[in-house]
């Protein structure tokens, strides 16, 4: 009778260290698509937050679709610029309060983003994987500056282009026809002109990101505080010293300087055509690049407190 060895078998010298075939890479190897990922993973309101805004804004564009037809009867009378204002609002409103959301959730999103983990002492594990702070700076920076707007943009998208195909379906139905809805309301420029708009206000707050996460990296607590706190006290400081608002201003053009400077003013706010946009003047704007400027050394800044700041 034989007997059965118990032993393993012999493994050669390559094949002791060979990984399994099945496992997913390190992230050593794709450090900033993992970074993001995390990112994402940990704060879920960056994607939940403008899929909610656009079900509402879409939800209350179904109620408005009852008065539709007889809306559409009563533009029949009016000019074609004041027919293209009035069936364009709605796609103008959708446009502008998500560009907004993503703005605000990404205000929010740079004030937590290195306070938390710092918060939570959750850094102690994520500084012991194979990820520089460069490379984790960048990927939290990366949210509000690429991944916010193009997600917005396609939600903004998707529900432009659902609020378009349901307008038709109803004046189908109605009887009254869509020659006026197609003439009227040019989608695919609509949507051109958003993601420029997206794009620029990404690059011109870039500076603002950048103040958000090292304040986010530097205060032990309340940093929404500390963010706004020292600019408010430079223009009260301003105000009552030399009793003038040039720092004040300086925050208004960072904010809002944008549409000045890579957009010429439409006759209408709710339809910016293409012939209005201007993004060889944007690009040469030495705001945009001052700005660019600012936010590299505030992000480098930001970079070295995680390397050596501690869990609260």
């Amino acid at each position: 009778m034989s007997t059965q060895s118990n032993a393993a078998p012999e493994l050669g010298p390559e094949s002791r260290f060979d990984p399994p075939r099945n496992a997913p890479p390190a992230m050593s190897t794709r450090p900033m698509y993992w970074s993001v990922r995390r990112e994402l993973w940990e704060n879920r309101s960056t994607y939940i937050a403008p899929l909610g805004a656009g079900a509402v804004m879409l939800l209350g564009f179904l109620i408005t679709l009852i008065g539709l037809p007889r809306s559409v009867r009563a533009l029949a009378a009016l000019q074609p610029a004041q027919q293209r204002a009035a069936l364009v609002m709605p796609y103008g409103h959708v446009g502008m309060l998500l560009a907004l959301t993503a703005f605000i959730i990404g205000v929010f999103y740079c004030l937590d983003a290195l306070h938390g983990e710092r918060r939570d002492r959750s850094i102690l594990f994520w500084k012991s994987l194979p990820v520089s702070d460069l490379a984790t700076v960048l990927a939290k920076a990366s949210i509000p500056l690429v991944v916010l707007p193009l997600f917005v943009f396609a939600i903004v998208f998707a529900v432009q282009l659902t609020m378009l195909l349901l307008s038709a379906a109803v004046l189908l139905l109605s009887g009254v026809g869509t020659a006026m809805l197609w003439a009227q309301v040019p989608f695919f420029e609509i949507e051109l002109v958003l993601l420029y708009c997206l794009a620029a206000m990404a690059l011109w707050h870039a500076p603002i990101y950048g103040w958000l996460l090292l304040v986010s990296g530097w205060a032990r607590r309340a940093p929404f505080l500390w963010a706004v706190f020292p600019p408010l006290a430079i223009c009260a400081f301003e105000k009552i010293a030399f009793n003038t608002t040039h720092f004040a201003a300086l925050l208004g053009y960072r904010l809002i300087g944008m549409f000045t400077e890579a957009i010429r003013s439409p006759a209408d706010p709710h339809f910016i055509p293409l012939s209005q946009l201007t993004p060889g003047k944007f690009l040469t704007t030495t705001g945009l690049w001052i700005g660019l400027a600012i936010a590299a050394l505030l992000l480098a800044a930001a970079v070295r407190l995680r390397r050596y700041r501690a869990p609260i």
